[in-house]
């Protein structure tokens, strides 16, 4: 069958796709991954086939425009740390139509809906599967009638969100009040077709978490194991010498990294946490992010980027934003997580809280607070516990087991070629 993905602008959203689109393609089948112009070195560096779809958003400049709208609740230091089952708070129709806005602009502009659409009517692919934030995929399998697969890369924020809109009101969506129905509806319509709730969470939803990371009912999730992908990059040669002390992976992802954008964890603080504990300190930090500090201690070791499966298995503990490969890699490799989500928008909803909140609940490690609230003394206190709390390390091999239980993406395949099967219509 005919595969295409649909990616959404940022290399680790495409990093979670690329091994369920290499087990397709090795088990016989054609893949084509659409994304944006700024993103085709990035699938081509994969060995997939890269086609370019819609115009290429300045990311860096819009995220920066949208980050003086950052509310003065959100910069609260006293806020208590959040839950994820939460989202939305009192208001899940305000939070839902400020997160379509961001998808418009930012994930989706209007020129990618006839680049994918177009592609799909070309090259009639059996299935979709569509970046959860880029609903180019989602319009294209309702316009062609192919299998529509939503694919997940942490919480599934829309689909909590709309089920706590219908929970508040009985009538929901009233005229008006579905932001997703206003935005893709006429774009369907000028495609010939309706909007449908398949357009919204597909004919399934491909989900590359652990069962005990917290999800909406209603929902057809098919679970799979997160092979951790992150790209080309040579492994350094002092990982080949053992650690003389625990050593610490300190990253802070590489979404904000690559955009400067939102509030994450000041490497100043980092750096005061950890400068007086017996452990060694590998910072994936860049220049930028160590810019301010003026105390570089001696156990910590600043190598911008490093290889975290190569990287993590040497390690006896991770400090990190919530991203989904890194969260996954430590899972993968029983490291204990101290997760330290940024702040930018509601950004930390859709993983990084409630992948804290699960290591967390899990035992396997602890949820420091967020990049507005941390501070040394707290992150030291909590660094000292993982590492001397014998509990932590053996949840966190606990959890790497059972994580080596969930399907692979290559057992994966024989479930998406059934229910694409089922799924796909004449179209």
């Amino acid at each position: 069958m005919r595969v295409l993905f649909v990616a959404a602008p940022f290399a680790s959203h495409l990093y979670v796709q690329v091994p369920i689109a290499w087990a397709l393609r090795t088990a016989g089948h054609e893949v084509r991954v659409a994304g944006s112009p700024g993103l085709q070195g990035a699938i081509a560096g994969t060995g997939l086939t890269p086609v370019p779809i819609g115009e290429e958003v300045d990311l860096r400049s819009q995220l920066s425009l949208a980050e003086a709208e950052l509310s003065v609740q959100s910069r609260d230091p006293r806020r208590p740390r959040g839950v994820q089952r939460d989202y939305g708070g009192d208001d899940p129709a305000a939070e839902l139509a400020s997160s379509i806005a961001g998808c418009r602009w930012l994930f989706t502009p209007d020129s990618a809906f006839t680049d994918v659409v177009e592609l799909a009517r070309a090259w009639r692919p059996d299935l979709v599967v569509w970046d959860t934030f880029n609903y180019a995929g989602a319009v294209a399998a309702e316009v062609t009638g192919a299998a529509s697969a939503r694919i997940l890369f942490g919480a599934d924020g829309h689909a909590q969100l709309r089920s706590a809109c219908r929970a508040r009101s009985a009538g929901w969506p009233g005229e008006g009040a579905d932001p997703l129905r206003e935005w893709l509806g006429p774009v369907l319509s000028g495609h010939g077709a309706g909007f449908t709730e398949r357009t919204v969470l597909g004919d399934w939803t491909i989900f590359p978490m652990p069962s005990w990371i917290w999800r909406p009912g209603g929902v057809q999730y098919v679970p799979v194991r997160h092979l951790p992908y992150h790209g080309t990059a040579p492994v350094p040669g002092w990982l080949s010498e053992p650690p003389e002390r625990p050593r610490v992976c300190v990253t802070m992802g590489l979404s904000h990294r690559e955009n400067n954008i939102g509030i994450e964890a000041p490497a100043t603080d980092l750096f005061d946490a950890v400068a007086d504990l017996d452990v060694e300190v590998i910072a994936t930090l860049d220049a930028r992010q160590i810019e301010r500090v003026s105390r570089h201690p001696d156990n910590v070791r600043v190598a911008g980027f490093v290889p975290l499966e190569a990287l993590l298995p040497t390690c006896s503990a991770i400090v990190h934003s919530g991203g989904a490969g890194t969260f996954a890699a430590a899972v993968r490799h029983a490291v204990p997580q101290l997760i330290v989500p940024n702040c930018y928008f509601a950004e930390k909803w859709w993983g990084p809280i409630s992948m804290a909140n699960g290591v967390e609940e899990q035992g396997a490690g602890r949820y420091v607070g967020d990049a507005d609230q941390m501070t040394a003394d707290g992150l030291r206190k909590d660094l000292r516990a993982v590492l001397e709390e014998p509990s932590f390390a053996d949840n966190a091999r606990r959890l790497s087991v059972g994580l080596e239980a969930m399907p692979t993406p290559n057992d994966l395949v024989p479930v998406l070629e059934a229910l694409t099967t089922q799924h796909r219509r004449p179209g």
